[in-house]
């Protein structure tokens, strides 16, 4: 059985900070996700490892009727989804994988941003993109931000990210993050991810976004 990757305690409280911290330009990406999808017909959203809420948080506000329901195994990312929204009627959260969403539910676009590279085989990765695809309406666009390419390419890539930290991380935690990373995350090659995504339902997706080791694409369900 795949294991499931957890946020609890204190490890889910600074997942935030972490990602703002090591990801260059992450609220640039952030901010235009709603514009990258302005053009959707049924604004419905799956949101894939929704955490917190950082996603849902650039949708609901903006101008258009977005109806959003969030999924995240995590029970501490779910709590504190549910006290920034809880006031949100437009806004569903469920505690669990997408296996949780209901059968009966349809998306008319979804998100899975940083969740890939927790997964660690090939055949369980394009277990979540099948059933993600399942879930879409016919051309229904789907946008994926992960760690992403070979060993070589993420290790050349990690120093060039290590240079481009805020100053005041500390050094140890800078470097055992390196090292996990490197060494104990899940990340597939560009080629690999666009096979996974067509071979889940999806047309070839196409890179929109990099810095250093997180690429941004977005694709279609055939």
């Amino acid at each position: 059985m795949q294991t499931i990757e957890i946020f609890e305690n204190k490890r889910a409280a600074n997942y935030n900070s972490f990602v703002e911290a090591w990801i260059p330009n992450y609220h640039y990406f952030m901010d235009n996700l709603p514009r990258l999808l302005k053009d959707t017909e049924h604004k419905n959203l799956l949101v894939v490892g929704c955490g917190t809420g950082a996603e849902i948080e650039r949708f609901i506000n903006t101008s258009q009727p977005w109806k959003i329901t969030g999924v995240d195994p995590s029970p501490e990312m779910i709590s504190q989804a549910n006290q920034k929204f809880k006031n949100i009627e437009n806004v569903q959260l469920i505690e669990g994988t997408i296996n949780a969403v209901s059968s009966k539910d349809m998306f008319g676009a979804a998100t899975l941003l940083l969740v890939l590279h927790f997964i660690e085989t090939y055949e369980s990765k394009l277990d979540l993109l099948k059933n993600i695809a399942k879930k879409l309406d016919a051309n229904a666009p789907f946008i994926v931000l992960d760690i992403t390419g070979s060993k070589q390419q993420i290790k050349e890539n990690l120093k060039i990210l290590k240079n481009l930290l805020p100053d005041n991380l500390d050094e140890t935690d800078i470097n055992n993050r390196l090292y996990r990373i490197e060494n104990k995350l899940h990340a597939v090659s560009e080629d690999q991810l666009k096979k996974l995504i067509v071979e889940a339902g999806f047309e070839t997706p196409t890179r929109f976004f990099q810095n250093s080791i997180y690429m941004g694409w977005i694709t279609h369900k055939k």
